[in-house]
């Protein structure tokens, strides 16, 4: 895709233009970019009041509003040359980065991929330090040992670079590597939850998240279980997750409950025991153990006039399936699932408007009135 940059020619002008220099420092979505753009445009006074608005935007818009006001801006943005806003400006390198994005997070295996990556103590670590700052492969490593990682320049490459890089959380450029705008704001969400590459497995198929996410809306059982995971892989599954507490069974090992039929009481003749038993049967039913713990005789006597008052037609049983739900633990994780599920979303839904839309606002190159040349088009070509 080609877009036309119309202007005149300032040779005076282009001499005395100082440009901000790129930061790589991460503070924020909005921060970031607006801030980078009151700072070339808008006078002292105007960059407080916009900086008080975009905290009320972080608060009260997505991503995708922020891209509309910043898109106005660029739109009224008036560069010296073409190339000092290719070079500088941080909307220009956020939409490029979103829309190469697309071709990552668009994969049919990408969220699995994205899971598989994060479960990992070092990676995480990396990541933490590129959304602070741009660091090379050496200064990399040394940052690690420093953490009490020792590894060589070749594993932190191809071990943990190179996967941040291929699900889009990392970017390089001349030799120094950074968490891109994606990869900071997935960062942000382990400042509150650090446990992920302790409780699930790495290199997964990553059915224990889709249990996981399951059993958040409510209990299951195994035979609903079965059809979110395939039931080869779900016995060990459910081992996996019982052995780290993050899923439960229900407090039941007896799982056969009794109940009370519609039968009157009166058209039998009950002995005083049978009348307990029968009378200490509620409406939600009970379990045998529970029957003889509340009438006070043993579990072998309870059995016994049980099966009386069935052959009185006073009784029935049912079998109840045993169900799986969340403990505390499960439920942290089933928190954090859905943030990181929420991020790429919407880093998908953006990724995809900006690939397949297209760019409306031309900016304007300015020109002395004393100089008069043709007009300058100067051809940008973006890649999708």
């Amino acid at each position: 895709m080609t877009y036309v940059i119309r202007g005149r020619r300032n040779k005076q002008n282009q001499k005395n233009v100082k440009i901000p220099s790129p930061t790589f420092s991460l503070p924020s979505i909005n921060e970031k970019i607006l801030a980078s753009c009151d700072m070339r445009h808008q006078g002292e006074h105007e960059m407080e009041t916009n900086k008080k608005r975009s905290r009320r935007v972080k608060e009260k818009t997505q991503l995708e509003l922020v891209l509309e006001r910043v898109n106005a801006q660029c739109r009224s943005c008036r560069p010296p040359t073409p190339l000092d806003c290719i070079g500088s400006c941080h909307v220009w390198r956020l939409r490029n980065e979103l829309k190469q994005l697309r071709g990552i997070i668009t994969r049919e295996d990408y969220q699995n991929t994205l899971l598989n990556t994060l479960k990992n103590e070092r990676r995480l670590k990396i990541l933490k330090l590129l959304s602070k700052n741009a660091f090379s492969i050496p200064h990399l490593q040394k940052e690690l040992k420093d953490s009490g990682f020792s590894h060589s320049q070749e594993t932190i490459l191809s071990e943990y670079i190179e996967p941040l890089m291929t699900t889009g959380l990392v970017t390089e450029n001349s030799g120094h590597f950074k968490a891109t705008t994606y990869g900071f704001e997935v960062n942000q969400l382990f400042a509150g939850f650090q446990g992920i590459a302790c409780v699930l497995p790495p290199h997964s198929e990553c059915y224990e998240e889709k249990v996981i996410e399951a059993l958040f809306d409510e209990p299951k059982t195994y035979e609903e279980l079965k059809l979110l995971v395939p039931s080869e892989s779900l016995k060990r599954v459910m081992a996996r997750l019982l052995e780290t507490n993050l899923v439960t069974k229900n407090g039941e090992n007896n799982y056969i409950y009794y109940f009370k039929t519609k039968r009157p009481m009166g058209m039998e003749t009950l002995s005083s025991t049978e009348r307990r038993v029968y009378e200490s049967i509620h409406d939600g039913g009970v379990t045998g153990e529970k029957l003889a713990e509340k009438t006070g005789i043993t579990l072998r006597r309870t059995y016994k006039y049980i099966r009386k008052l069935k052959g009185k037609k006073l009784v029935f049983k049912r079998k109840h399936p045993k169900t799986f739900g969340l403990t505390e633990e499960g439920v942290q994780v089933a928190v954090f699932l859905g943030k990181l599920c929420a991020v790429l979303k919407e880093f998908a839904e953006v990724s995809v408007g900006l690939a397949t839309g297209t760019l409306e606002g031309t900016q304007q190159v300015p020109a002395s009135a004393d100089v008069k040349e043709k007009p300058l088009q100067v051809l940008v070509k973006r890649g999708d």
